[in-house]
């Protein structure tokens, strides 16, 4: 009979506000545990299927051509697959030969599954033995502020990892929210006024790009 940590590990998915699930993993660059990695930094967890394969090859390059722009976010990158560290590192060996693109982020050795398990990684409709494409954003304080999960045959986006990952970080910053197709460079949406005051407040404010009084956009400097 499985106990109850069992059970949270095999069926509960982490969701935006959760504190990350802690875990102790052997990966590509050691062993990690994620409570004592990356601090005072934002984290991407991402899993991939399996490793040689074709499209987890294109995306994790793209992660490891593009990491100098994460970087400059102060943000680390983790990667996952159930494969061992042996596969890892001869795909990582594999791909560096044959494009010259280096994966020199840790990857995760799952071949236990508990991590998969612990972060819904592992979901039994698409496969019982590899991952889904899963992207967890982690802040500082190592509480999860974003999840996306696509299926094994669709490659992520970076781009629009990149862009949520810079909205939630300006968000933070400035108190803002973010309109639909936000880049950087665009116009914020300022907090809604809370009462009477606030509302009238807000209907003077020539500063302000303003639809309405619960509608208003501001550039950030």
């Amino acid at each position: 009979m499985e106990t109850l940590i069992e059970q949270k590990m095999t069926n509960t998915i982490p969701r935006i506000g959760d504190q990350a699930p802690d875990f102790e993993a052997l990966t590509t660059t050691g062993k990690i545990r994620l409570s004592e990695y990356a601090k005072d930094q934002w984290l991407v967890l991402f899993s991939h299927p399996a490793d040689f394969t074709p499209v987890c090859t294109t995306e994790m390059s793209g992660f490891a051509q593009r990491k100098e722009e994460f970087e400059a976010l102060n943000t680390a990158l983790m990667g996952l697959s159930i494969d061992s560290v042996h596969a890892h590192l001869g795909w990582v060996n594999n791909v560096h030969k044959n494009t010259g693109v280096y994966f020199d982020f840790p990857i995760i050795a799952d071949i236990d599954m508990k991590v998969s398990k612990l972060y819904g990684m592992l979901q039994p409709n698409e496969s019982e033995t590899a991952a889904v494409r899963a992207v967890f954003i982690i802040d500082p304080k190592k509480k999860i502020r974003l999840v996306m999960y696509y299926p094994m045959n669709v490659g992520r986006n970076m781009d629009e990892i990149l862009r949520t990952l810079e909205a939630l970080q300006l968000s933070d910053e400035h108190k803002v929210a973010m309109p639909l197709d936000w880049k950087k460079g665009d116009k914020v949406i300022v907090p809604p006024p809370k009462n009477l005051a606030e509302m009238e407040a807000r209907l003077q404010d020539t500063t302000l790009d303003m639809t309405d009084f619960y509608l208003a956009k501001k550039a950030l400097n």
